[in-house]
């Protein structure tokens, strides 16, 4: 018999909804699974066939089919195990197909059964939403993460039994889950940083303040120029307590980007102060900007909506900085590889720090010429570089 569902990939920081599909004929007993697979989803069978046989279900020898599609489209990571049990299950008679229309189901299962946490839950509810999917079935530790997207019922399951008690119109005994189906928790007023920074902790430096209130006010890049021990750091540290707060809508964009990323682990679950990301100076370029064989965000993406600090400006290297002209001036960056196109949120403002003042002190008769022309010709780069930025806004 065939059977389908339905769950999502996660493409950079967007979802795409796949159909799962899975028949169930006669013939060498067999559990082979097509579609454009990679190898932690090829796997999925053998979790698969474990954990139905230890959720107490009882699968005759039959040849299993199930394919993931659309099938030029590569699927990865863990979230189909959910899913494709779901659909097997279903094949073999223990859920109706009617339960399973407009619902999508993901979730990684370990080999007793039980459903684990997944990545990226935010574009994948905000997908099936915009697809006009009624239901979301996730992963009980992703419940609290989930339940901020206001439109569509959430479902946290703990295990593939309760799942299967679910689609089958057994409500599970837990009051929790239950509550926690309806998408109703209002938006989160409390700070996810850890640390109780403030700007007025800042004692003197007059001149600092005001540009950086300037900054703020305009969305302005600033960079800092001054000794080691100034305050440059702790200035930076505490500038996006005198940004403007996050609208409910850019906190949910910022959020779907960490979400993506497996950055929303820990309570509240949810972004709701402006982000402030300071990568070291030995940072990649793959690092900083996003990509990978799996591309996935970086630094200047998870720094979208607030500050991308880079201390020791002169220590980075020249292509690393080079890297952050284009997304400086469109406010994304387009990542191309051979699975596809992806293009990631980048508009971040930029704060630089430099411990000595170069070029254009030494114009000014203010400094005099390093004896190492090499560190002076790099300097000079990084102000012809950045000198655009910082007399506009970004």
């Amino acid at each position: 018999m065939f059977y389908q569902t339905y769950s999502a990939a996660l493409f950079g920081v967007e979802a795409e909804i796949i159909c799962v599909e899975a028949d169930v004929c006669n013939g060498l007993p067999l559990f082979s699974m097509v579609g454009y697979l990679a190898s932690e989803v090829r796997e999925a069978k053998e979790r698969v066939r474990i954990a139905i046989k230890n959720s107490g279900f009882s699968l005759c020898p039959k040849h299993i089919t199930v394919n993931l599609s659309p099938a030029d489209i590569r699927k990865e990571g863990a979230s189909y195990d959910l899913p494709v049990a779901v659909a097997v299950l279903a094949a073999f008679g223990h859920i109706s197909q009617d339960s399973l229309e407009k619902n999508i189901i993901v979730g990684e299962l370990s080999l007793d059964g039980s459903v684990k946490a997944v990545d990226g839950i935010l574009p994948v509810l905000f997908a099936a939403k915009k697809k006009g999917f009624s239901h979301c079935m996730i992963p009980w530790d992703n419940l609290e993460e989930g339940s901020f997207v206001k439109g569509i019922t959430v479902i946290g399951v703990k295990s593939l039994r309760e799942a299967v008690d679910y689609f089958c119109g057994r409500r599970v005994a837990d009051r929790n889950m239950q509550e926690g189906c309806n998408s109703t928790k209002s938006f989160p007023k409390e700070a996810r940083l850890e640390e109780n920074l403030d700007f007025s902790e800042i004692a003197g430096q007059e001149a600092l303040k005001r540009a950086m209130s300037i900054g703020a006010a305009g969305w302005h890049n600033i960079l800092m120029v001054g000794p080691p021990g100034s305050g440059k750091t702790m200035a930076a540290r505490r500038f996006p307590t005198i940004l403007p707060e996050l609208s409910e809508e850019e906190a949910m964009e910022i959020s779907q980007i960490y979400s993506a990323a497996g950055l929303l682990k820990e309570p509240p679950y949810f972004i709701r102060k402006r982000p402030f990301r300071a990568p070291h100076h030995s940072i990649t370029i793959t690092a900083l900007t996003g990509g990978g064989i799996r591309p996935r965000v970086g630094e200047i993406s998870l720094a979208h909506g607030g500050v991308l600090f880079l201390d020791e400006l002169t220590e980075f290297k020249k292509t690393t900085l080079e890297a952050l002209r284009q997304p400086m001036e469109e406010g994304r960056i387009q990542i191309d590889r051979l699975h596809g196109s992806f293009s990631f949120p980048a508009g971040f403002l930029f704060i630089g720090a430099m411990n000595i003042a170069t070029t254009k002190l030494i114009q000014c008769g203010i400094a005099e010429m390093p004896e190492n022309k090499a560190f002076h010709g790099f300097c000079s780069f990084v102000f012809s570089l950045f000198e655009p930025f910082f007399c506009r806004g970004s």
